[in-house]
């Protein structure tokens, strides 16, 4: 139950975005699954987690309390550590493999009750038998980069113990003067202006009635509450580098939503032969960091003050529409759909639209017409999706070899929800389904395996067996 009382002076509001995840209609709870090499001490994790910078952060320090008319604060409390820990001795299924018990108890956690208010809203839980961590985080507390940074300082190199893992070099957006400068500026500044406005202008239809045809893996109203299947989609880094380089200035990103369109079409032929026609749009949501500098950041950075990289939630919302087609001569034009559309999205301003108006809706209209639209805007699409980008190399944790990070979420209207997660050479996709929608999530990931699989053989100019 949440905890009532009067706001105080060294209360702290919450921000909007932290508000809108405590909706009862969205309750975003994040999930990190964590698999280790040894089997670990509870009672060692548990200094560690003492002394980490998890405890020094004031977020993860406070309580979730409501005010008089309501509106949420965070207020500072002690932590009693063995409040949060959750130790599972035995087995959590009868599943025949680790990866697949671990992930039906991520699936029934995705739809179970929520954090408890009377303490600070994170939980780690302790899978002895299949030597995993599960991180248990509300999204209100900050989003993937701020959670996956806030992680990795507390983590260590596998060949080099006393080395943090590296987080990826910063790119820089900006580019060299040309002899065509200015003429590229204005021709930039007016495509985003065009396309601000279209997709702007979709995004408030979406909001309002606009929605996707009905297929078999659409979801809608009440379907956050129905239960969940949880399964593993797994690709090398190294193959979506090769597809990437097939086409000019195509970025992982792009081989991914490729990926999403061509293993969503043979599915749905799969499911529903010859009743789709050609180029159907299918929508999905994704989350756009709108910090200045993409990628992870040094904890110190994102707990700066002045920084222009603050810890949150510090994303946008943009719809990423996929489009139906049938398997042709050439699985590289998915890649190519896929770049056409993300480069348009990259000129826009929708992200940073789609956070404004959250913002002002939830600070002017109220939390509940914010939740409202929000929730309107997910069952009048198909499915989200989100990448995260984790360490580039093996990393240990309290010194016990990390073997696999994989994150998914709470439930959403969505009957498809997808989260990427990249570590060490892998990239391991959370697919969470709506079981009585979507029956056969195994074949469903073995759809996207089977589309890298294909683009990468095709960009190499091998002849590629499709699967049967």
């Amino acid at each position: 139950m949440d905890r009532s009382a009067t706001a105080t002076d060294s209360d702290e509001p919450l921000t909007p975005a932290g508000r809108l995840f405590l909706r009862p209609e969205m309750n975003q709870i994040i999930h990190v699954a964590l698999g280790v090499e040894n089997p670990f001490d509870v009672d060692v994790f548990k200094s560690l987690i003492r002394d980490s910078f998890l405890l020094k952060h004031p977020r993860f320090c406070s309580l979730m309390v409501r005010d008089r008319h309501g509106r949420e604060h965070w207020r500072r409390t002690s932590v009693d550590v063995d409040r949060h820990f959750i130790v599972i001795e035995s087995p959590v299924s009868a599943a025949g493999d680790d990866d697949s018990a671990v992930n039906e108890y991520l699936a029934d956690m995705s739809i179970g009750p929520g954090l408890s208010y009377d303490k600070p809203l994170w939980e780690i839980h302790f899978l002895k038998a299949h030597k995993c961590f599960v991180f248990r985080i509300h999204h209100a507390l900050g989003d993937g980069i701020s959670l996956m940074s806030m992680f990795l300082a507390s983590c260590r190199q596998k060949a080099d113990p006393e080395a943090l893992p590296n987080i990826g070099p910063v790119s820089s957006r900006r580019e060299g003067k040309r002899r065509d400068y200015w003429f590229a500026l204005v021709l930039g500044f007016l495509r985003m202006v065009w396309f601000s406005f279209v997709f702007v202008v979709e995004f408030i239809l979406r909001s309002l009635w606009v929605c996707d045809r009905k297929t078999a893996i659409s979801g809608g109203e009440g379907i956050e509450l129905w239960p969940r299947k949880l399964v593993t989609a797994r690709f090398r880094l190294q193959d979506m580098k090769a597809v990437k380089k097939a086409v000019p200035n195509a970025t992982i990103n792009d081989v991914l939503f490729g990926v999403i369109s061509s293993g969503l079409s043979r599915y749905l032929d799969h499911r529903t032969p010859n009743v789709l026609p050609e180029g159907l749009q299918l929508t999905g949501l994704a989350m756009v960091n709108l910090r200045r500098q993409p990628g992870l950041h040094e904890l110190s950075n994102l707990m700066s003050s002045n920084s222009d990289s603050r810890w949150g939630n510090q994303f946008g919302i943009i719809l990423l529409p996929v489009g139906y087609h049938k398997s042709g001569p050439d699985p590289l034009m998915y890649l190519k759909r896929a770049k056409v559309m993300i480069d348009r999205k990259k000129q826009s301003l929708e992200a940073h639209f789609s956070y404004r108006i959250g913002y002002y809706v939830m600070n002017y209209v109220g939390s509940k017409m914010a939740g409202l639209l929000n929730y309107r805007i997910i069952c009048n699409t198909t499915f989200t999706i989100s990448n995260i980008v984790g360490p580039q190399e093996e990393i240990t944790l309290a010194g016990n070899p990390v073997t696999y990070l994989r994150v998914n979420s709470s439930g959403l209207p969505h009957a498809l929800i997808m989260h990427m997660l990249t570590y060490a050479g892998r990239a391991d996709m959370q697919i969470s389904v709506a079981k009585d929608i979507i029956p056969d999530s195994e074949f469903l990931a073995k759809c996207f395996e089977d589309a890298l699989l294909e683009m990468k053989a095709a960009a190499e100019g091998k002849p590629s067996s499709k699967p049967g």
